[in-house]
């Protein structure tokens, strides 16, 4: 029986020790799945979830990970990618998909909406994107800084602001995928320490892709949890306005 949302964010820890049980890879990708139903910035689904289930792969993701426990012991990982350099598929895609809502409608409210998605997709999107040896960077942010100066403006416009965002969206996608691990019962841990040059070569991913996140994939192993869960009291890290 899966755990309820509340229980399967308190269930989930970062297991850094893993069963030798085997999981069920199908059981994984549609947690993966899960994952790609997160909220994303523009809708652009600027990622990738590369799902390593091959032996050999593991081992030598594990060495790029330094070979710790988290990695070594994994049965399965995923790997998060972040593709800001997919932009303009994506744009395109959504782009298709809105002409196949928008497609016969003739009502005049349908068209004004139809008209001010494309315009965001064909236009805006790719103001904020093309990116010339981040000199078009600092023109954009010189630029909406002073328009900023008399109204509110949007300010993440450079190369360095992009890449942010779309990190975020990539953690959110593998939040979701850690949530829904944990639901049914599988463990995850999210790691940081790994070598990103070589995990890239290993995988086959372009310069342009970056690594946002290694989760090594397992059913636990009590001695690697290590130690009680210890958050700062939530009173010194919440405000209500």
């Amino acid at each position: 029986m899966e755990k309820t949302v509340t229980e399967a964010i308190t269930h989930r820890r970062a297991v850094r020790v893993f069963e030798s049980t085997p999981l069920d890879s199908e059981q994984v990708r549609n947690c993966i799945r899960n994952g790609a139903l997160a909220p994303t910035s523009s809708n652009l689904q600027l990622w990738e979830f590369i799902h390593i289930t091959d032996p050999q792969t593991l081992e030598m993701i594990s060495k790029c990970c330094f070979d710790q426990n988290a990695a070594k012991t994994a049965q399965e990982i995923v790997v998060v990618v972040a593709r800001r350099d997919l932009w303009r598929k994506r744009a395109k895609d959504n782009l298709g998909f809105l002409e196949t809502q928008f497609n016969g409608n003739t009502d005049e409210r349908w068209q004004r909406r139809r008209k001010m998605a494309v315009n965001y997709y064909r236009k805006l999107i790719p103001t904020l994107y093309i990116e010339f040896l981040g000199v078009l960077g600092g023109i954009r942010y010189i630029f909406f800084w002073l328009v900023g100066l008399f109204r509110p403006i949007y300010r993440q416009v450079r190369k360095s602001d992009l890449r942010i965002v779309t990190h975020k969206s990539a953690a959110l996608a593998a939040e979701n995928f850690m949530i829904s691990m944990a639901a049914i019962g599988y463990d995850t841990c999210p790691m940081e320490g790994f070598d990103s040059l070589r995990v890239k070569k290993v995988l086959k991913l372009p310069q342009a892709a970056e690594i946002n996140m290694v989760i090594g994939c397992g059913i636990r192993n009590e001695k690697g949890i290590y130690g009680p869960r210890f958050r700062i009291p939530f009173d010194q890290v919440y405000r209500q306005i």
